[in-house]
């Protein structure tokens, strides 16, 4: 069975200012999903989830999904305030989804069988998809509680314009992960980086770490771990209009009880994406410079 790509598209885009999963970046009005899901094409994905709100489905469809739908089987999911709540009443105050794992578990309305998950917003290198692709094709997810990500290097991944949200891995023996904490403001420092906590104390960071940038690999009985853990989530803190259930705090959690393993999957290639509006620039040069590599054609569909 082919994999199935699950891309996170429900941001609102608060730092970057509008809708910057569909701005264009490429020579022919590409955007930069266009270059992840062309990626999977080439690494052997079989089925496209977008999952977004649903109030932007007429923009996607029109934008994204008629380039794809002879490549690729096409389904989206939504990721509502109201979804996935099993009875709980969110307060008024809440404007906004729940946050990436909620993203994930939105996506169980569509999806039954091993999955890879990605943000809308970033570029993961066309060799990490490939990466991902022959993890689950050796089938060594098949036990149904093993899952996989791709891990970067900490400074492959910075913003030049501020500061990003990255999860900080620790890997132990067959880079197995032992835990992941997400760090909310990582920033460029010189050579390394240096992240604030919640009290905005500076913490220094190498550069060198492993970490996380969304890209997943599950299998179908995460839905049942993720909702167990967002019902929990929302007994807690629930009634707080800013709080967000994350993917990498989730994980976590089922790692230190014993209920799953992570196998990372370490890579070289550089991230870049769209974070602050100042990026636009330097990732459209980014984009002309694969394709003069000839990593890209110049026009993809």
């Amino acid at each position: 069975m082919k994999p199935t790509l699950v891309v996170i598209a429900a941001g609102i885009g608060n730092r970057y200012g509008g809708l910057k999963q569909i701005d264009s970046i490429g020579p022919n009005g590409e955007i930069l999903i266009d270059y992840s899901i062309y990626d999977a094409v080439r690494a052997g994905f079989g089925k496209l989830v977008f999952v977004i709100r649903r109030d932007l489905k007429d923009t996607f469809k029109q934008k994204i999904s008629g380039k794809f739908e002879s490549d690729l089987e096409v389904s989206y999911a939504y990721q509502e305030i109201d979804a996935c709540l099993d009875g709980f009443e969110p307060s008024q105050k809440r404007k906004k989804p729940w946050g990436t794992g909620h993203a994930v578990l939105a996506a169980g309305e569509v999806v039954a069988e091993p999955f890879v998950v990605i943000n809308a917003d970033d570029y993961y290198g066309h060799n990490s998809f490939k990466i991902i692709a022959d993890y689950i094709s050796s089938g060594e997810m098949l036990g149904g509680h093993n899952h996989a990500m791709v891990g970067y290097i900490l400074r492959n991944t910075l913003s030049e314009h501020g500061y990003v949200c990255r999860a900080v891995c620790h890997c132990g023996p067959q880079m197995l992960l032992e835990s992941i904490v997400e760090r909310t403001k990582i920033k460029k420092h010189a050579n390394a980086a240096i992240y604030l906590d919640e009290a905005e104390e500076s913490f220094p960071l190498t550069g060198d770490e492993i970490v996380s940038m969304n890209f997943w690999a599950f299998g179908p009985s995460i839905f049942d771990s993720l909702q167990k853990q967002f019902s929990e989530f929302l007994n807690d803190r629930g009634n707080d209009p800013q709080a967000e259930f994350f993917i990498p705090t989730a994980v976590n959690n089922l790692i230190a009880a014993g209920k799953i393993t992570v196998k990372v999957l370490k890579t070289r290639d550089r991230w870049f994406g769209i974070t602050y509006r100042q990026d636009k620039a330097s990732t459209i040069e980014n984009i002309n410079k694969l394709i003069k590599e000839g990593i890209y054609p110049q026009k993809l569909w």
